[in-house]
C-alpha cells in the first residue's frame, strides 16, 4: 500500500509548471491522483484508458499538500463519513466540456441523472451524445461525480473506471438504478 509522489514538468507558454502524481490505494483499486503546485488536475483509475487524459513524464517527490488532502478526503468518501469534497481543482477542457462538468458537480450525492437531463439543463436537448463524450474526458472522477449519470433509462452506461466501479459508487451513496 505504498504512496508514491512523482513530479512532472510541463512547458506551458514556455512557462515550467510542475505537475505532481500520488498513487493511493481505494476499495476500487489504485488511483492515481495529479495536481500542480496549488490545484487537483485528475483522478485517473489504475487501469485507465491511455492518452484519455494526457499528463507528462515523472520525478519523484517526497510531499504534496492538495495530494495528500485529496486522498484523505476520497478515504472518508470510501468509509461513508463525506458527501463533497472541497479541494481546490483545476480543469482542462473545452467550453462545453467545462459546462458539462460544472453541471455534474451540481447532482446531489445519493442522486443521479442522465445524459439527457444534463443536456436539457445545458439548453441544449439534443446534445446527449456531446455530453457523454464530454463525461467520458472528465479528469477528475469521483470528485467531479460522472458516475452519477446513468442512460436514459436508468441503466449504467460507459464509466472510466468500468461499470463495476460505476455500481460500486452508486450504491456506496445509495443511489437507485435500474439492474444491468
Amino acid at each position: 500500500k505504498g504512496i508514491r509522489f512523482e513530479l512532472y514538468r510541463t512547458l506551458t507558454s514556455g512557462v515550467t509548471m510542475n505537475t505532481y502524481q500520488y498513487q493511493t490505494d481505494s476499495p476500487l483499486g489504485l488511483l492515481r491522483l495529479f495536481a500542480d503546485n496549488t490545484h487537483l488536475l485528475a483522478i485517473l483509475w489504475e487501469n485507465d484508458a491511455p492518452n484519455r487524459v494526457v499528463l507528462p513524464k515523472s520525478e519523484t517527490v517526497q510531499e504534496h499538500d492538495v495530494l495528500q488532502e485529496t486522498a484523505s478526503q476520497l478515504q472518508a468518501y470510501f468509509a461513508g463519513t463525506r458527501t463533497a469534497f472541497d479541494v481546490p481543482t483545476r480543469l482542462s477542457g473545452t467550453d462545453f466540456q467545462q459546462q458539462v462538468w460544472h453541471a455534474l458537480q451540481t447532482i446531489p450525492y445519493g442522486q443521479t441523472r442522465t445524459y439527457k437531463d444534463i443536456a436539457i439543463a445545458l439548453g441544449r436537448p439534443t446534445a446527449s451524445r456531446a455530453v457523454g463524450a464530454a463525461i467520458g474526458k472528465n479528469p477528475l472522477s469521483i470528485v467531479i461525480p460522472c458516475h452519477r449519470v446513468l442512460g436514459v433509462t436508468g441503466r449504467l452506461t460507459g464509466f472510466a473506471g468500468g461499470l463495476d466501479s460505476k455500481r460500486f459508487l452508486l450504491d456506496l451513496e445509495q443511489a437507485p438504478t435500474s439492474s444491468v
